[in-house]
């Protein structure tokens, strides 16, 4: 009996040494891959570019280590050195349901409990949506403070200008913003807006791959418009000057939003439709909208959002959206790290410059849509 139970708890122990030791570190390779890897042929008109820059990542879903370099994954402080990317927006997934689609999801499941726990984050992280977010937002300034400068978190316009005029004399200084992918994270209480606004929260999704308690999602069951609590939420951020991404949203809540308040507008990482017609993509009716409002659109790197496995076919939307409402407002989406077979990691941002040219954009327009429309937008939209 005792030879026995010896044996059980040496099994115990190492399936938990390989439960909590290699099951995230599997799904992180397995879930944010690539189709290509970088060229080693240099792009003399990337290395020209003054502020490279992207509104959507989600690798603070992913306990991978920031400082390291990874031949995994899309995105890391050495790789975003190494492409020159000036500001990455960093998003938070609080919740995911099983089997998720872009056609038609339910609130029932949640992925993200079992990997909080299967990477030993805080017990609080496994079943409040909140705290989740929070213990990534917290994450994104303790990269900050143990950066020895090299990296720095954004939450204003001054922050931003100041890190624009240091960035001129040292191109290795990155910085990063706060988004939220979903508003369920507010657990229903439009009070806790202000707990992540405190945190650096600056761009909050309203609703992701579910219906939720805001709002209807694009891919949700009933898909419908704001609810009254989503139209507090929406009057709520338009006070703190917080910036609403309509990424996710059912066209029901694009337009109540459209109706509700007239300032700019994010969609952080999306295709269109009249370049990708599917249910996950923008309309060239919303589209419209958001280019009368000066805001910007996030083109996605990965096949859903843009019809195809590269660089060219994101170039494509691109220049979609360029002739529609104009090239400063589009910029990069790319979704690294969400869970997706990304065209290529951050390193392989020259590629898409190269796919730019082709599609007949000057240097000023590739400077544009490559970094310098977020720049400017978050100087216009950032609190002061």
């Amino acid at each position: 009996m005792k030879k026995l139970l010896i044996g059980l708890i040496s099994l115990l122990v190492i399936a938990a040494v390989i439960f909590f030791g290699f099951v995230a570190n599997h799904f992180d390779k397995k879930m944010n891959s690539v189709v290509a890897t970088a060229s080693s042929t240099p792009v003399p008109s990337y290395e020209a570019i003054p502020f490279v820059a992207d509104l959507h990542c989600d690798m603070l879903l992913w306990n991978r280590n920031f400082f390291g370099l990874h031949k995994h994954g899309h995105v890391d402080l050495p790789r975003m050195q190494q492409a020159k990317m000036a500001l990455q927006v960093f998003t938070i997934v609080s919740k995911v349901p099983k089997g998720i689609n872009i056609e038609r999801n339910d609130d029932k499941t949640d992925q993200i409990a079992l990997l909080s726990f299967a990477q030993m984050r805080p017990p609080s992280t496994w079943f409040s949506l909140k705290s989740r977010a929070l213990h990534q937002c917290n994450q994104l300034h303790a990269f900050a403070k143990e950066s020895d400068g090299a990296f720095r978190v954004v939450t204003n316009r001054r922050e931003l200008n100041d890190f624009i005029k240091d960035r001129k004399s040292n191109n290795k200084v990155t910085a990063g913003m706060l988004g939220l992918e979903g508003a369920h994270c507010l657990e229903d209480d439009v009070e806790n807006l202000q707990v992540f606004y405190d945190a650096g929260v600056r761009y909050i999704g309203l609703t992701h791959f579910f219906d939720n308690e805001w709002g209807g999602s694009a891919h949700g069951i009933t898909k419908e418009g704001l609810t009254e609590n989503g139209k507090k939420l929406v009057k709520a951020m338009e006070e703190m000057n917080m910036i609403i991404d309509l990424a996710h949203a059912s066209t029901h809540v694009i337009d109540d939003v459209f109706s509700i308040t007239k300032k700019p507008v994010i969609v952080s990482h999306t295709g269109v439709k009249g370049a990708c017609n599917n249910q996950r993509n923008l309309s060239d009716k919303h589209l419209i909208e958001i280019g009368r409002r000066n805001g910007l659109v996030g083109i996605g790197l990965w096949e859903t959002a843009v019809c195809g496995t590269g660089a060219d076919a994101t170039a494509r939307s691109i220049r979609y959206v360029a002739d529609k409402i104009g090239v400063d407002k589009v910029a990069l989406g790319s979704d690294f790290d969400g869970a997706i077979k990304a065209h290529f990691d951050v390193t392989g941002l020259p590629l898409l410059v190269t796919a730019l040219q082709k599609q007949g954009f000057n240097q000023k327009e590739v400077d544009q849509i490559m970094g310098g429309n977020i720049r400017d937008f978050m100087l216009r939209n950032l609190p002061e």
